[in-house]
C-alpha cells in the first residue's frame, strides 16, 4: 500500500516563499488505473535493462529514495526516506524557471513533476512527468558524491543570469508541455506551440550563462554517461527514465565523448535522440568542471560584463561592490571610463539595498521605489578610495555628516549637495552615504537632482560579482507563478471509465495474488476482462499483455501478434512487455 501519511521534512520547511509558490499538491488520488499501468510497464522494463547498464547506485538508489517498481511513487513516502540521506522531494508544476528549478536543488530539494505521461507518450515526453523525475533522477543522489554535485550545481546555477530570449523559450517550453499532456488539445494548437519553440531554438543569439548551464545540466545530469568511453554506464534521468533511449544510447551510432567544460557549448535538441553523449570519470570529476565553469561566470568576476548581463536580461538581478553593499533590481543602464570600468549605473522600479544577503534596515523597496542610481570609483586627485578612509581622512576631505559638500570623481562625475549620514559594513568601511539637496552631474546630463528627495550613493572601487535574482529574497514579493490545471482530474468520458475500471480489476487481481498462488480461480475473470478489451477497446495493447502476464493463455498471446500488425508503431513495445516475461520465465 502507498504510505498515505504526511511525513515533515525540516528542508521543505526551509524553502524560501517563491519557491514555494510552485509546488503543486501531488493529489495520489487522481492517478488513474491506466497511469499505474504505465508506471508499472515503464519501471519493469527500466530496472530489467538498467540492472545492467546503469551505474551501480541506481538500483540501490530505488531502495532508498522509497521508488516502488509496481506504484507511482507517493511523495510523502519519498520524503520519509529521503530524510535519511539529507534530501527531499516535492512535487511541482511542471516546468518552472530554470533558476527556481536550479534553487530548489541547492536547498537539497528534489522537484518531481507529479504529472505522469499519457499512454500514447508511455516511451518519452517532452513534459518533465514522474517517471522521467521520480524514477530518473531520485535514485542516483543515494550516491554521496552525485548529491553534493546535485547540491553544488544548484547553488551555481541559482546565481546563472539568463536573458529575454531564455524566458520567451522557457514559456513557449512551457505551454507546449501543458498542451501536449493535457488530453483532447486539438492537433493545430499542439503544431502552433511546437513551431513557436522550434523558431526559439533555431534563433540565432548569444548563449547567456543560463543557457550555457543548462546544457552542462543537460549533458550531466539529464544524459550523463559514467566510466570510460569504452565502457560507460548511465547515470542521467533523461536516459535513466526513457525506455528508448537507454538502448539506444549505447549503440555505436552515438558517439561517447570525455567530459570536459566544452560540453557548455553543445547544443542539444530536445525532441530528438541525442548523437552524441558525454562521459565522465567519476561524479567528483563532474565537480570539476563545475568549478571551472563557475569561474567565467559574473557571480565570481563581476565588472562591466557581468552588469552587461543583468541589463541585457531585463529581469531582477544583483551586484555586490567591493564594500560588500548588494544593490538588487532590474539594471537599466551604466556609464564605463576608458579602462572600460563601470562608473555609474541605474536600476529602473523596485529596488533593495543589502549586506550579506539580509537587507540593509531602511533600504527596502519602500524607499526605492524608483529605481537606484550611483557612481562608482576613486575621487579625483585623491589617490585614496572613499570606502578605505578612516575619520582623519573623511575629516581631511570635509567628510562631516551635517555640511554640504561638492567633490568630483575621476570619471568626471560631479556630486554636490548635504551629507547627512554614512553606513559602515562590517570591517568599518563606509558602503554607504545619504546626502539630502543633492545634484549629481555627468558632462552637460543631471544624473540627479534635489527634486528627486533623497541620493543615498554606494561606496565602492568597483562591481565584484553580477548574479540573477535578490540578495535578500525577502525584499521583493516574488510569488507571481499561476498553477497550471496540468495533472488535475478531469472528467472522463463512459469509455475511459469503462476502460480504467477493466485495468483497475487486472491490479487488484495481480496484488492480492500472493506469488506462489495458483492463479486458476481468477482465470474465468481475467479471460472475461480480455474479452472485453478486445471487443470494446482494440486499439489498447498494456491491459491484453498485463492479462497475458497472468494467464499465460495463448488466445491472448495471439491477439498481441495481430495487434502488432495492425498497430505497427506499438509493436516493439508489446514484444518489450514479451521480453520481460521470457526474462522472468527463466530466472524462476
Amino acid at each position: 500500500m502507498i504510505e498515505e501519511r504526511i511525513e515533515t521534512n525540516e528542508l521543505l520547511d526551509r524553502l524560501p516563499p517563491h519557491l514555494k509558490q510552485y509546488i503543486k499538491p501531488q493529489n495520489y488520488d487522481h492517478y488513474t488505473p491506466i497511469n499505474q499501468a504505465v508506471w508499472r510497464y515503464v519501471m519493469r522494463k527500466n530496472v530489467a535493462y538498467l540492472s545492467q547498464v546503469a551505474h551501480e547506485s541506481y538500483v540501490e538508489g530505488l531502495q532508498k529514495t522509497g521508488i516502488s517498481i509496481d506504484h507511482i511513487p507517493s511523495m510523502y513516502g519519498m520524503n520519509r526516506i529521503l530524510k535519511e540521506i539529507g534530501w527531499a522531494a516535492v512535487a511541482v508544476d511542471g516546468f518552472i524557471p530554470p533558476n527556481a528549478f536550479m534553487e530548489f536543488q541547492a536547498y537539497k530539494v528534489l522537484v518531481i513533476a507529479s504529472d505522469i505521461r499519457q499512454l500514447e507518450n508511455i516511451e518519452y515526453t517532452p513534459a518533465p512527468d514522474i517517471i522521467h523525475e521520480g524514477a530518473g533522477h531520485a535514485p542516483i543522489i543515494a550516491s554521496p558524491d552525485y548529491a553534493e554535485y546535485l547540491r553544488r550545481f544548484g547553488e551555481i546555477g541559482a546565481k546563472a543570469i539568463s536573458s529575454a530570449h531564455d524566458m520567451e523559450l522557457y514559456e513557449a517550453v512551457r505551454t507546449l508541455s501543458i498542451l501536449k499532456e493535457a488530453e483532447g488539445t486539438p492537433d493545430t494548437k499542439i503544431s502552433e506551440a511546437e513551431n513557436k519553440v522550434t523558431e526559439l531554438q533555431h534563433k540565432k543569439v548569444t548563449p547567456s550563462e543560463i543557457a550555457l548551464i543548462r546544457n552542462l545540466h543537460w549533458w550531466t545530469v539529464e544524459y550523463g554517461l559514467v566510466g570510460t568511453v569504452e565502457n560507460p554506464k548511465i547515470y542521467g534521468a533523461g536516459l535513466l527514465s526513457s525506455i528508448g533511449e537507454s538502448v539506444w544510447c549505447m549503440q555505436e551510432e552515438v558517439e561517447k565523448k570525455p567530459y570536459s567544460i566544452e560540453a557548455a557549448y553543445q547544443d542539444f535538441d530536445i525532441t530528438k535522440p541525442q548523437p552524441q553523449l558525454y562521459v565522465t570519470p567519476d561524479f567528483a570529476y563532474l565537480q570539476e568542471v563545475l568549478e571551472e565553469f563557475a569561474n567565467t561566470m559574473a557571480v565570481r568576476k563581476g565588472g562591466w560584463r557581468g552588469l552587461n548581463k543583468l541589463i541585457e536580461s531585463k529581469q531582477l538581478g544583483t551586484i555586490e561592490i567591493s564594500t560588500g553593499l548588494q544593490i538588487s533590481g532590474v539594471f537599466s543602464r551604466m556609464i564605463r571610463n576608458e579602462d572600460n570600468e563601470v562608473v555609474y549605473f541605474e536600476t529602473e522600479g523596485e529596488t533593495a539595498l543589502a549586506y550579506r544577503e539580509t537587507e540593509v534596515i531602511g533600504h527596502g523597496v519602500s524607499r526605492h521605489q524608483n529605481g537606484f542610481r550611483s557612481p562608482l570609483g576613486k575621487l579625483k586627485g585623491i589617490n585614496l578610495a572613499i570606502e578605505n578612509m578612516g575619520p582623519r581622512d573623511l575629516a581631511a576631505y570635509n567628510f562631516y555628516d551635517g555640511k554640504p559638500i561638492e567633490f568630483e570623481f575621476e570619471s568626471g562625475i560631479k556630486v554636490k549637495g548635504m551629507n547627512v549620514t554614512g553606513m559602515r559594513n562590517l570591517k568599518g568601511e563606509l558602503m554607504l552615504i545619504q546626502f539630502t539637496d543633492c545634484l549629481v552631474t555627468y558632462k552637460d546630463e543631471t544624473l540627479f537632482s534635489p527634486e528627486d528627495g533623497d541620493f543615498d550613493m554606494a561606496v565602492g572601487k568597483e562591481i565584484v560579482s553580477a548574479f540573477a535574482g535578490a540578495a535578500d529574497y525577502l525584499s521583493f514579493d516574488l510569488v507571481a507563478h499561476q498553477l497550471s490545471t496540468l495533472g488535475d482530474t478531469k472528467a472522463l468520458s463512459a469509455s475511459e471509465k469503462g476502460l480504467n475500471n477493466l485495468y483497475a480489476q487486472v491490479r487488484a487481481i495481480r496484488e492480492e495474488q500472493p506469488p506462489a498462488a495458483t492463479i486458476e480461480p481468477n482465470a474465468d475473470t481475467l479471460n472475461g476482462i480480455f474479452k472485453k478489451v478486445s471487443e470494446q477497446f482494440p486499439n489498447d495493447w498494456l491491459l491484453p499483455l498485463e492479462v497475458y502476464e497472468l494467464t499465460g493463455n495463448e488466445e491472448v498471446y495471439d491477439y498481441l501478434q495481430q495487434l502488432k500488425e495492425k498497430r505497427a508503431s506499438v509493436a516493439h513495445l508489446i514484444d518489450g512487455g514479451l521480453q520481460l516475461l521470457t526474462k522472468n520465465q527463466q530466472v524462476s
